[in-house]
């Protein structure tokens, strides 16, 4: 007797909710899942592969961290003719700035599928601007680069890339004030200094000056984000000279 072959889903109860939610991500169906169940894993699960390599997202995030700047770059090339290569660079990293990517991540709700030993409450924002990184090299590994492509056009380009609007957003006031210290040969410096604040968590207190003459001061949770502070201030104090040159 002749028994009709089993019939086996290629995904499986386990996978059902998985794939159902990166159809609706992605608006399309998934070829390889499990390319894409990769895309999620933390590094503390310490899995590997049969050939003993580590299995985390942090590879697919670098090919799709290439992907994005490469469908980005294409997108202003085009978009924008007149644009030399370091006005293209800056707007490039507007785009695909870490806050941005980090806000994409949270759009799309891409935490609830991260596996993980350490809790979910216990990631920095950066998680999310990572998997969404490591989603995208997923989907060119499973689909090939125009699927990417057209992925990166409907999620990051049409809703969130206007010339114009990029055009006026700073991404780092340090850079400005130091790109036009240069310009004017001036002196400055920023130095972290004693602070009496009575904040439970520990704070930087930096301040920075320009010619011998203190700019800015500000306090934050970190040197960088006291530096960036301090940056604006003095910016905004400079703002009609810096921007006449």
């Amino acid at each position: 007797m002749k028994f009709a072959p089993k019939i086996f889903n290629s995904h499986p109860k386990t996978d059902g909710n998985f794939f159902e939610g990166m159809k609706k991500i992605l608006g399309f169906k998934p070829k390889d899942i499990g390319i894409y169940k990769k895309a999620f894993l933390h590094r503390s699960l310490n899995k590997r592969d049969e050939n003993g390599n580590p299995m985390n997202y942090e590879r697919l995030e670098f090919l799709g961290d290439a992907m994005l700047g490469t469908v980005i770059s294409k997108h202003l090339y085009k978009e924008v003719p007149e644009g030399d290569e370091g006005y293209l660079t800056k707007m490039r990293s507007k785009i695909v700035s870490r806050k941005h990517l980090n806000e994409l991540g949270k759009d799309l709700k891409l935490l609830q599928y991260v596996e993980s030993r350490i809790p979910k409450s216990h990631f920095g924002e950066n998680i999310y601007g990572n998997v969404f990184e490591a989603l995208i090299g997923a989907i060119y590994l499973d689909k090939g680069y125009e699927q990417c492509e057209r992925f990166i056009h409907e999620r990051v380009i049409a809703p969130y890339v206007d010339i114009e609007q990029l055009e006026g957003k700073v991404i780092s006031y340090k850079s400005l004030v130091i790109e036009w210290c240069q310009k004017q040969k001036k002196d400055f410096h920023y130095e972290v200094y004693e602070d009496t604040g009575n904040d439970e968590q520990k704070h930087f207190a930096v301040k920075l000056t320009i010619d011998d003459r203190v700019m800015a001061k500000a306090r934050a949770t970190s040197k960088k984000k006291a530096e960036e502070k301090a940056s604006k201030r003095a910016y905004y104090a400079l703002q009609d000279k810096i921007e006449s040159n």
